[in-house]
């Protein structure tokens, strides 16, 4: 779990071994069951994760009990709730594990000291949240702009892979729409 972590830094980054080294000792290792919590409403958040192996959802549940999917995070992806962890106030969401999952996390303390103390890591993590303010700000678009058979062609060219691993249900939460609606567009879709 780990290596696919160092990996990913690697990758993504100029750090010298001595910075892996540190790195890898602020962080630990979590892993989930299928439908285990990482985080829940009510609690707050304290860690930066990041998935090595499975996939996990963040959201929230209205007066009614129903899901709202904000997001998904499969591998080498990274998740958590930044409102709460900068705050420190409770957070709104809840994370939980669509797949036996395994997940880094470091927490914010030591996070912020390798941030600063090393700045190839630093530069990737800038690097990170300059992406998910991106992809935020064209998922509100996307959500205010398109019809639902484009919000739903939109999803399948951002993460063709994710329809093989999450519910038709999760997936029409995070769209936006009804099961039905999406069941339609799918078999709309499918005679095209």
């Amino acid at each position: 779990m780990i290596e696919v972590f160092k990996q990913y830094i690697r990758s993504k980054s100029k750090v010298t071994d001595e910075d892996l080294a540190q790195i890898v000792a602020a962080c630990q290792v979590k892993r989930l069951r299928k439908r285990q919590y990482l985080l829940q409403e009510g609690d707050v958040w304290k860690f930066n994760a990041f998935v090595t192996k499975g996939c996990v959802r963040t959201y929230t549940l209205d007066d009614k009990g129903n899901e709202h999917i904000i997001n998904f995070a499969v591998e080498n992806w990274w998740t958590g709730d930044r409102e709460s962890l900068a705050s420190g106030e409770p957070s709104i969401f809840n994370i939980d594990a669509l797949e036996d999952s395994e997940l880094i996390l470091i927490p914010k303390k030591n996070f912020d000291q390798l941030c600063e103390l090393i700045p190839a890591f630093n530069d990737l993590i800038n690097s990170v949240l300059q992406k998910s303010f991106i992809v935020a700000q064209n998922r509100i678009h996307t959500f205010i702009s398109l019809s639902a058979e484009e919000k739903y062609l939109k999803f399948l060219e951002k993460f063709p892979h994710l329809p093989m691993r999450v519910p038709q249900g999760m997936i029409a939460s995070y769209l936006g729409i009804t099961p039905e609606t999406l069941s339609r567009i799918r078999n709309q879709t499918a005679k095209k």
